[in-house]
């Protein structure tokens, strides 16, 4: 009688842990989509007219996207840098590409993080200047 008590016990639990881990995997599994859905919701909410500036903390600077929401903060030397998701995170110190980019007007290397930002793509995509100044210069000469 014992061990058929044992038994039935060591089945309930496993499957308790079972059922339980189940509920997880699906768990996570809708949080997931539903980031991606508020991810796309918010994009498309704070669609920036193209040619605009936008906060530098609203730009993943790995993907160089707008993203139309607070993205995370990555100090580095000195200097903050903004980034959508753990990668990024990790990515942005140990990559010097992903830090800089080219003043479209000065051709410069500049840092991202102390950049002017203005939207220059259908899909949000930004472009990295020196200042307003070098943005509104460039306009001149490209209209």
């Amino acid at each position: 009688m014992k061990i058929i008590l044992k038994t039935l016990s060591i089945v309930a639990l496993a499957a308790i842990l079972v059922t339980s881990c189940e509920n997880k995997k699906t768990e996570m599994k809708t949080e997931i989509a539903e980031n991606k859905l508020t991810i796309k919701e918010v994009i498309q909410n704070n669609d920036p007219e193209k040619g605009k500036n936008v906060p530098n903390n609203l730009v993943c600077m790995v993907n160089d996207l707008y993203m139309g929401k607070e993205q995370i903060e990555v100090p580095f030397e000195g200097k903050m840098y903004y980034g959508c998701c753990n990668m990024c995170k990790e990515k942005i110190p140990k990559d010097e590409s992903v830090r800089y980019a080219t003043d479209p007007h000065s051709l410069k290397k500049i840092s991202k993080a102390d950049a002017y930002i203005v939207v220059i793509g259908n899909n949000n995509e930004v472009a990295y200047f020196e200042s307003e100044g070098n943005y509104q210069q460039f306009l001149k000469e490209n209209s």
